[in-house]
């Protein structure tokens, strides 16, 4: 709405422009019916705007449809050039019935039309550029506001009771068994893992050698609790070192495995991490060997969780996804899947 209300500028302008040409070339008034008619043929625009603005939003210029949306705008850019043609004949015939009195209406829009229709295309299409930076500008700040969510989230996982108390408490007991060593190293990583959390100018997107660095010094803390009740296996395919994910993602997927895979069972537990490449996508695996999920059950549920699918739409729209289902042997298998693209190493 602020862009339509935007015309009323040019509106103003145009009817200046009328009455100071007219007085310039021939030093008199111009007929109110020219300036009128001047103020409310840029106010068409106004009323087109918001469906331009429709349209638009409709059929993004974005991959991967970039080529074929293209030319579907230039085609509307076509029949906006004509509903703006069709609206100024119309116009003309209320405010001068006398003008058209002579050639008739056909002959008025078709004139009118060809007058229009280069600046009319390029109007059409500055509305589209309008509305994609509009849109690129709220995702971005979508974007940083759920990546500090994300952060939140979790700095809270692992700052949580729990995890708090029982990692201390396993550096305590390493301290009493004089294993400084041990106690040591989980100290380390603890400051490692908060470190890495709260950095202060985190990415959307990371490299997938960042993500699992941050993944390996989790769980490394949870191997520790657990003892030798978890066991973490990661299957990385060559050369994905630089793929871009979306930070805190993969990390998410491994905490909920733990939560909800190994630490409901009292015998050892695995948990299988996985990168691959599939064409022009990336798939992101964690499998876990724990009681698994009901198939008939909605999909898992958390603020990391939800937190994900949010970042992965505003980043990729729906050329991402993120699903869980019972993995072969019984578990539970988190598959996320990434256009894949490289980020240059820093």
């Amino acid at each position: 709405m602020l862009v339509a209300a935007a015309w009323l500028v040019p509106a103003l302008f145009g009817a200046i422009n009328e009455i100071a040409q007219s007085r310039l070339w021939n030093g008199s008034w111009p007929a109110w019916r020219q300036v009128a008619f001047t103020f409310f043929d840029w106010l068409i625009y106004a009323v087109l705007t918001p469906f331009v603005f429709l349209v638009s939003g409709r059929w993004r210029l974005a991959r991967p449809h970039l080529a074929s949306h293209a030319v579907l705008h230039f085609v509307l850019s076509l029949l906006f050039c004509a509903a703006w043609a069709g609206l100024g004949t119309l116009l003309r015939l209320v405010i001068s019935p006398d003008a058209m009195a002579d050639r008739g209406i056909g002959f008025a829009f078709t004139t009118w039309l060809f007058i229009t229709l280069p600046f009319g295309v390029a109007v059409y299409l500055a509305v589209v550029g309008i509305e994609h930076a509009f849109r690129w500008y709220r995702e971005a700040r979508e974007r940083d506001a759920q990546l500090a969510q994300a952060r939140f989230d979790a700095l809270q996982s692992q700052l949580n009771p729990h995890f708090l108390f029982n990692t201390l408490n396993t550096i305590a007991v390493r301290v009493r068994d004089a294993d400084t060593s041990g106690a040591t190293a989980m100290i380390e990583q603890l400051s490692a893992l908060l470190r890495r959390t709260l950095a202060e100018r985190p990415a959307a997107e990371v490299r997938l050698d960042d993500e699992l660095e941050l993944i390996r010094q989790y769980v490394a803390i949870e191997q520790a609790r657990f003892s030798d009740r978890l066991r973490v296996t990661f299957a990385i395919g060559d050369g994905l070192g630089g793929a871009a994910v979306p930070g805190f993602a993969l990390q998410h997927l491994v905490e909920n495995a733990v939560r909800h895979g190994v630490a409901r069972r009292l015998e050892a537990g695995r948990i299988a991490i996985g990168a691959r490449r599939d064409g022009s996508h990336l798939l992101l695996t964690v499998v876990d060997d724990g009681p698994g999920i009901d198939p008939a059950a909605p999909a898992p549920r958390g603020h990391g969780i939800e937190n994900t699918r949010e970042r992965l739409r505003a980043l990729h729209g729906e050329r991402a996804s993120l699903t869980f289902q019972a993995a072969t042997g019984g578990g539970t298998l988190a598959t996320l899947r990434l256009p894949y693209r490289e980020i240059d190493a820093p």
